[in-house]
């Protein structure tokens, strides 16, 4: 069968950390079945994917949802990637192709789609080398509770940005929620659209169920090849 060949987006830094990062996305992918590539500030996403993740990362401009930074809390604010994966959402989605969005890319695809974010938010993000961790579970019969499973699981947090009920975009449905926050949504309009506020791809942070989300993205971007 052919492999689908998958858009990842990604910060253009250099750091160690990000290029850990990156390295994760592609090894979890690739593990699934995909052809991957990478795309960042600077490229262009080719138009000839079968899917897009939308990977983590700084914080998204609050000019892009129409707020200011009063507080100045917002971090690692790269424009030319906020303008690079709000644009390729919206092509995704006009399309109807797959598409994942992971922890910023939740964020950015909420955004994309007419919603906003909490700017801050305290005790969701580790220090160090310390996990922040909390057990989830999946609406039955959402998406992500088919992909991974609707009974409770573990998950990381790596977040201090987040989508609130109040500022979830209209056209995205809640999956999970945890304190008050949305930490999954799908978009019942489209095909194969999910967001997840943790990283699956950590896979020591987080249990076996939630790892199968790669999997099941794949699988749904390789029905795209032979649509």
């Amino acid at each position: 069968m052919t492999r689908p060949r998958i858009a990842l987006t990604v910060s253009a830094s250099r750091s160690l950390a990000n290029e850990r990062a990156r390295e994760r996305y592609v090894r979890a992918l690739t593990d699934a079945g995909a052809d991957v590539v990478v795309c960042e500030p600077g490229t262009a996403v080719p138009d000839d994917v079968a899917g897009i993740v939308l990977s983590g990362g700084g914080d998204v401009s609050p000019e892009r949802y129409g707020e200011t930074d009063t507080a100045q809390v917002c971090e690692d604010i790269v424009p030319e990637r906020d303008e690079l994966e709000l644009a390729a959402a919206r092509r995704a989605l006009a399309a109807d192709i797959p598409v994942l969005a992971i922890c910023r890319g939740f964020q950015v695809l909420n955004v994309a789609l007419g919603g906003s974010l909490v700017q801050h938010l305290d005790g969701h993000r580790p220090r160090g080398d310390e996990v922040v961790e909390h057990v989830v579970s999946a609406e039955p019969g959402s998406k992500l509770a088919l992909a991974c499973t609707d009974r409770p699981m573990r998950v990381n947090s790596r977040h201090h940005q987040a989508v609130t009920v109040e500022r979830l975009a209209p056209p995205l449905r809640a999956t999970v929620l945890h304190d008050g926050i949305v930490e999954a949504f799908e978009s019942p309009a489209h095909r194969w659209v999910v967001g997840v506020q943790w990283h699956p791809e950590r896979s020591l942070e987080v249990d076996e169920p939630a790892r199968r989300i790669f999997g099941a993205f794949v699988a749904e971007a390789s029905r795209s090849l032979v649509a």
